[in-house]
């Protein structure tokens, strides 16, 4: 039994052998070969095998390191040069015109607004009669250029007496007694200089106050070109911290003329900054600093209290020099209302009558300056950088009664 099983065993494994003979025999039976491709004119060369002969050197002298012509030479390929970036120039400082004689130099402007009264007081004046009636046309019309109650009957009173006594009356005659009467009325003997020298030490400290609409602002940086014409340097204070275009508008002013502006931030303490300028200005050897304040509105007591306290705080370091108001003459009457209660709260020394090209009434000139008893020192004669001139009665009466 043994020997049948063995036997079998053996056919199996011979069998198997056999096969795998026959498949191996199938598989390794060779394909055909493939078609011959088409040539590629596109294709690089072969690139040579180990053993590929080497083309024959041609015969060719050999350059020196010193004879190769190297990137930016004379001969070689020009490299580029970066751009020249060019410096822009600083931002030229203007030389604003001298002060002296500016008034004249603006009396046209002066003229064509203010000419209306004094022709109109000629005109009376000039007739054959001077009846009651007359006198009370020349008081209404010097009334309505806001002269005020007051001047108009010392002006109304003078001419009458020299009228009478003058007789006859030539247009020129006329002429002379008018500008003698309104000089008097304008005050020849006030002290108009700005005071910005004080006697122990620098700087001198000048504050603007005013009703917001007046040009507070503009006229501080107007004031800036005049002091800065007259050969000195200034500190700007934007102590107007209410109002948010205040201070740019008050540095691009300084930084027309090279004058430094000190400023805090939007809604801070406008004490603070004044305070701060004038610290500036002491440690800088400034000549004349000038602080700029909010433009508040008189009948705000609280606004008004808190100028009082920019005031006293800026005292701390040294006593003010001026105090300017800012009017504007168009407002008229209504600028003395205005006038009254900002010399209640700060010590007005000076005026400055803004607009006074715009208007025809002219009088408020005098009727300022005697409701507060401090002059007009500066007039704004127009929108330029420099149509802010110091007053001069002389150069004001004249564009008054015209030629």
């Amino acid at each position: 039994m043994d020997i049948v099983i063995l036997a079998v065993v053996i056919a199996v494994v011979v069998l198997g052998a056999l096969g795998g003979l026959i498949v191996g025999s199938r598989r390794k039976k060779p394909l055909p070969p493939p078609p011959p491709a088409a040539p590629d004119i596109t294709a690089p060369p072969a690139e040579p095998h180990v053993g590929d002969e080497a083309e024959t050197p041609r015969d060719e002298e050999r350059r020196t390191i010193e004879e190769v012509d190297l990137p930016g030479g004379s001969t070689g390929v020009a490299v580029e040069e970066p751009p020249v970036v060019e410096e822009l120039p600083p931002t030229a400082i203007e030389v604003p015109e001298p002060t002296a004689g500016r008034l004249i130099r603006l009396r046209a402007r002066l003229s064509r607004s203010q000419n209306a009264l004094g022709k109109g007081l000629l005109t009376l004046l000039s007739r054959e009669h001077l009846d009651e009636d007359t006198w009370e046309e020349i008081e209404d019309t010097l009334l309505t250029a806001d002269v005020g109650v007051q001047p108009t009957q010392e002006l109304v009173e003078g001419l009458r007496e020299r009228v009478k006594v003058l007789g006859t009356r030539t247009p020129e005659e006329l002429r002379g007694l008018l500008r003698e009467e309104l000089l008097k009325l304008v005050g020849t003997d006030m002290d108009r200089t700005v005071k910005t020298e004080p006697e122990t030490s620098k700087p001198g400290i000048v504050m603007i106050v005013g009703v917001n609409g007046t040009g507070k602002t503009t006229t501080t940086g107007k004031l800036a070109r005049v002091l800065v014409a007259d050969g000195r340097s200034v500190v700007l204070g934007a102590a107007d911290t209410f109002r948010a275009a205040a201070a740019d508008q008050l540095q691009t002013w300084g930084e027309r003329v090279g004058a430094y502006t000190v400023r805090g931030p939007e809604a801070g303490d406008p004490a603070s900054v004044a305070f701060d300028a004038v610290k500036e200005g002491k440690e800088m050897g400034t000549d004349v600093v000038l602080i700029d304040t909010a433009g508040r509105l008189h009948t705000k007591t609280g606004l008004m209290d808190e100028l009082g306290k920019v005031k006293r705080v800026v005292e701390k370091h040294a006593p003010l020099d001026e105090v300017l108001l800012v009017l504007d003459a168009t407002t008229g009457q209504n600028g003395l209302v205005q006038a009254r209660v900002f010399a209640e709260v700060v010590d007005i020394t000076g005026i400055v009558l803004t607009k006074l090209d715009g208007t025809a009434k002219g009088g408020i000139v005098v009727a300022v300056q005697r409701e507060l008893g401090v002059p007009v020192k500066l007039v704004g004669l127009g929108e330029g950088a420099d149509d802010l001139a110091p007053f001069e009665p002389e150069a004001f009466v004249d564009a008054l009664i015209g030629e």
